[in-house]
């Protein structure tokens, strides 16, 4: 019976340490996601910068399969090319040895030293969970959420690791737990169950922490037991990676999974000889072999594995690419035309602030994308031109496959978003995204439009014409700087669409006036002038998409926009705002005064 409550003890000190890792990563991610952005994005072709960055973003996370699976998420959001990625998956796996580093702290002897003390699991994990207990119940800011939820990880980590330790010391006693240890000291039965428990368990810093612990509980385990068994988690570690950066990613995500199996495979085979042969020649004596390690030794052991397989192999990342390449061969299918509406990828919600900053410029490229095709709709009523219809068409379709996509994808990062500005910018995004889509939809209604003139064999009189064009300009320009203040990020950009939008607002007014008084005169024929009507009206609701993007935009940092958008509009309008009404009056003189002067 003690037995029994021993191997469920263990099991729920690895459950507790795991769940321990999951929520302290997902605190220190979000406490740092723009940080981490920031750091990865700034990688370059220096190899050495992209193994400590590696390193790093490891560290911080805690999961060198994290790291892996958003670097495989970056390089297909061409962020990151395939050799950048090689140098951050060679550091990834420096970074993971970090959690026993830390898991080590449970074998310091003390003594009578307060700070030693204080850094005794058994201290500091209680002192973690009220931390972060006092941070949840009493401190309401958002941010602090995150910071609760690192020190509430690190405590359950703690104590999770606490249990597996005092769980050891009934199972030392039994022949089973005996014979299965002794069965350990073959290196290549070892090498075996680090591969075989660390895919079970699916995490490497979990599996490490329980051979610790087990070490530190008692039981008794040699050096020449564990070496083999760490190295075979390194390679089980590569299983769940492989899995993941085989599902629907590009060729050089996948290549980046294989590098990083080719690097602990080479890695392992080659420590894995040279150990073996150190210990048949019982280099370095045979107590050295035989003594039983403490969590420390293991600790050590895995870093300076890790550490010395990326020395050794970081000169031939090149080989490692090329071999990459040839088990993951490019198809001759050529590239999507608008390559940049193709790259969100669920793998960026590991870190949600990357995830926001790529599909914000996703959502960038698809209003470029939208503002070329309204132009080219513009053109269209100028003069029909049959070849641009299927160009025209073609944008559109874009257009509508990525408005779902990117819908499909924000609904899913938002049960990962914790920060209340990660949420406004979500927000905003979900909402630029149908309205980009709505600008793009005016192309092809100005295309039926023009087709209708076509058809019925009408035209737009030279005045007409002259007008369209005019306010097409308007239109265009409002499109253009709105893409670009939301792709820049520019708040001081984005005040200035609403003076144009109501320039844009006064220049349809007075357009369907004179029109209407062209059509009473008998000046311009009633099917082509229903149909310019209609025009008009499709460049306005472009430009109220424009005007619904930077109060979004604006919305953000100013609750008073956020809250009511109609309130902050109409007071712009009544020109209270000195900086407004400057804009309008110069945007009038661009586009009211040469309308009304137009004959």
């Amino acid at each position: 019976m003690d037995v029994f409550r021993a191997i469920v003890q263990l099991l729920g000190g690895l459950a507790m340490f795991l769940y321990g890792i999951e929520i302290m990563g997902d605190g220190l991610k979000n406490s740092s996601g723009a940080a981490l952005k920031r750091v990865l994005e700034k990688v370059t072709g220096n190899i050495f910068l992209g193994v400590l960055t590696g390193t790093l973003v490891t560290a911080v996370i805690q999961s060198s399969t994290a790291t892996i699976v958003l670097t495989v998420a970056l390089i297909g959001a061409g962020v990151l090319n395939l050799k950048q990625a090689v140098s951050i998956v060679l550091g990834a796996n420096i970074g993971t040895t970090i959690t026993a580093q830390i898991v080590r702290l449970m074998d310091i002897e003390a003594g009578d030293n307060l700070i030693l003390v204080l850094c005794k699991p058994d201290t500091l994990a209680p002192i973690a969970l009220v931390i972060g207990i006092v941070l949840i119940m009493f401190v309401k800011k958002s941010s602090a959420k995150t910071v609760a939820d690192i020190f509430i990880g690190f405590g359950i980590l703690f104590i999770g690791l606490m249990n597996m330790s005092s769980s050891v010391e009934p199972l030392t006693e039994t022949a089973a737990f005996r014979n299965i240890l002794a069965g350990l000291d073959n290196s290549w039965l070892g090498l075996l169950f680090g591969i075989v428990s660390t895919v079970i368990v699916q995490s490497s810093s979990a599996m490490v922490g329980m051979i610790q612990a087990m070490a530190s509980g008692g039981a008794p385990i040699s050096f020449s037991m564990v070496y083999p068994i760490i190295m075979g988690i390194n390679i089980g570690t590569c299983v769940t990676t492989a899995m993941v950066c085989s599902v629907g990613t590009s060729k050089d995500a996948k290549r980046a999974g294989v590098v990083h199996i080719v690097f602990n495979v080479v890695g392992t085979v080659l420590f894995m000889i040279v150990m073996s042969i150190l210990e048949a020649n019982n280099v370095f004596g045979a107590e050295f072999w035989a003594k039983h390690s403490d969590s420390g030794d293991i600790a050590n052991f895995q870093t300076l594995f890790n550490l010395i397989t990326a020395i050794c192999l970081l000169p031939f990342t090149g080989l490692l690419v090329n071999i990459s390449k040839l088990v993951v061969k490019d198809d001759q299918v050529s590239q999507p035309k608008y390559a940049q509406l193709y790259t969100l990828d669920e793998k960026l919600y590991i870190s949600p602030a990357m995830a926001l900053a790529e599909t914000t410029k996703a959502v960038a490229a698809m209003g470029s994308l939208a503002a070329d095709n309204f132009k080219l709709g513009c053109q269209m009523l100028q003069q029909y031109d049959e070849s641009r219809v299927a160009e025209i068409d073609e944008a559109e379709e874009n257009l509508d496959q990525f408005a779902d996509k990117a819908d499909r994808f924000l609904i899913g990062l938002s049960k990962n978003i914790e920060s209340d500005f990660d949420d406004r910018q979500l927000d905003m995004l979900m909402q630029t995204v149908p309205n980009f889509e709505r600008i793009g939809d005016y192309a092809t209604n100005f295309v039926e439009l023009a087709k209708q003139l076509k058809k019925e064999e009408a035209s737009f009189s030279g005045v007409a014409k002259k007008e369209l064009a005019l306010l097409a300009c308007a239109v265009n320009e409002i499109l253009a700087n709105t893409v670009e203040a939301f792709r820049n990020d520019d708040n001081e950009a984005a005040k200035k669409i609403e003076p144009l939008e109501e320039t844009i607002d006064d220049m349809v007014l007075f357009l369907r006036d004179r029109h209407t008084k062209r059509l009473k005169s008998g000046d311009c024929a009633i099917s082509s002038g229903l149909i310019f009507m209609e025009a008009l009206t499709y460049m306005e609701r472009a430009s109220d998409q424009c005007s619904s993007i930077a109060v979004m935009m604006l919305g953000r940092s100013d609750d008073a926009i956020l809250l009511n958008h109609y309130d902050y509009l109409r007071d712009l309008h009544t020109g209270n705002d000195a900086a407004y009404r400057a804009e309008k009056q110069r945007r009038r003189e661009q586009y009211i005064t040469p309308l009304k002067n137009l004959k």
